[in-house]
């Protein structure tokens, strides 16, 4: 299926950019949360291997998620996937890539439809593959930042744009607000020129600007001020201020100015 495509693009480039890194360069620490990129390496790979396991060995996903459970209940998610994870540096890269080219082509045969077991609820294939894909590119996002590099992107992004969009209802829930009964219309420019709309047709909410920082918002990479979107409407406002299109507690987006290219 074409997100599996879009997933092994988007690892393609990321790997491209850190394939000639010297090793202490992986130790360097990012503006995300103070990650390193071996931390970054190490959570990309751990969710990888759950990825590649829930497809073609649901026993042993339901081994680590048990686990997992576990770990987050202890407080100790973190030291529990460096458990798992032992290489870093250039060895994790190539743990990483190779998984993630595994990845690609078993679920680039599979039924987008086929339902597969998560952390949360099960999803179809294709969602789980285009979680994937939004996991490299938001936490690829920060390697961006610190290497001073402009990310190639393509039309590849509308995946992590629909997630965001289907992520609308959630992102008021997991922030205890009342979700609106109409979303905002979406007028988004595509990294190609093409002019992506969703939504309600009404100018009474509106979003509009490039799919890429629209992307960027909702994978809490960059602070909507930011940005150069346009919003109209309380419902467009409150959304962008707390768009989270992953799972978990809540999350609030960097401050201003705080996510950016080293300098």
């Amino acid at each position: 299926m074409q997100q599996a495509s879009d997933f092994l693009e988007e690892t393609n480039i990321l790997f491209e950019l850190m394939k000639n890194l010297v090793g202490s360069d992986f130790d360097r620490v990012t503006l995300f949360k103070n990650w390193t990129l071996n931390d970054i390496l190490v959570h990309l790979h751990f969710w990888n291997i759950n990825a590649h396991s829930s497809l073609n060995d649901p026993d042993k996903f339901d081994g680590m998620m048990k686990q997992f459970f576990s770990a987050i209940q202890t407080g100790k998610l973190r030291p529990y996937e460096n458990s798992v994870i032992k290489e870093r540096g250039h060895k994790l890269l190539e743990q990483w890539y190779n998984l993630s080219l595994k990845l690609a082509e078993n679920f680039s045969v599979v039924d987008p439809k086929r339902r597969v077991k998560w952390a949360g609820p099960d999803m179809s294939a294709r969602t789980c593959i285009s979680a994937r894909q939004m996991e490299v590119w938001a936490h690829g996002q920060a390697i961006f930042d610190l290497l001073e590099q402009d990310r190639p992107e393509s039309d590849r992004i509308k995946n992590i744009v629909f997630l965001g969009i289907n992520a609308f209802g959630w992102s008021h829930q997991v922030h205890k607000l009342d979700v609106p009964e109409v979303m905002p219309h979406l007028k988004l420019k595509a990294p190609s020129g093409e002019n992506w709309n969703f939504g309600d047709e009404s100018k009474i909410s509106l979003i509009e600007g490039s799919a890429v920082e629209f992307a960027q918002v909702v994978t809490q990479t960059r602070n909507i001020a930011d940005t150069s979107l346009k919003l109209n409407g309380d419902v467009a406002h409150v959304w962008m201020q707390n768009a989270q299109c992953f799972a978990g507690p809540p999350e609030t987006p960097p401050a201003p100015d705080q996510r950016k290219k080293s300098i």
